[in-house]
């Protein structure tokens, strides 16, 4: 089932009840739906769960067959039954179990919840992001899985891809030079 979420009470009501019963407010992701950017108010990266990589992949598998069967559909503006953005980031956010709706990509690579690795050194569930546009339709991430061969001229990766929703496919981004794609390392993964 697909949902889209506008506007929930539940942060409201939340932050209500924690100021009545004098408990620490817990403050809830907000989701610029006009840019399809989120940020987590008052969430660090040190703080999001830790997760093995294995699991990692487990939760990137749940979205292939999602929908009735078929991969969940790509959206910028539209979110998913389990809270997450229907795009790349937000997919990536729902694997690596990040606050909800996820952090977008730029903020996947620049406000902690990564750190720069070589290509060389991309291990299962690593990333691959490409987030240095303008232009929100010119970055993306996907979830490293395994090299296609033993000269890693390419490798399988997760992703939510525009016009084809989430899948499982080979590519060469961040192996070409001047492609502007990168390899970062989850910090919350223990593996």
């Amino acid at each position: 089932m697909n949902r889209t979420h506008r506007w929930t009470a539940a942060p409201a009501l939340a932050l209500l009840g924690a100021l009545l019963l004098g408990a620490p407010a817990v403050a809830a992701p907000v989701t610029d739906t006009g840019t399809g950017t989120s940020r987590a108010q008052g969430l660090r990266a040190a703080d999001a769960p830790k997760l093995s990589r294995a699991e990692e992949i487990r939760r990137a598998k749940v979205w292939l067959t999602a929908n009735n069967g078929k991969p969940v559909p790509y959206s910028q503006k539209e979110t998913w039954s389990d809270g997450y953005r229907q795009d790349c980031s937000g997919y990536a956010s729902m694997a690596l179990r990040l606050p909800k709706s996820g952090p977008n990509t730029v903020a996947l690579k620049n406000d902690g919840w990564t750190k720069a690795i070589k290509m060389s050194e991309l291990r299962q569930g690593d990333l691959v992001i490409k987030a240095n546009s303008s232009d929100p339709d010119h970055r993306h991430v996907v979830i490293f899985d395994s090299w296609d061969n033993g000269k890693h001229t390419s490798y399988h990766a997760y992703e939510q891809a525009g016009g084809v929703g989430t899948r499982h496919t080979s590519h060469t981004y961040g192996l070409k030079d001047g492609d502007n794609y990168h390899a970062y390392r989850p910090v919350n993964l223990t593996d």
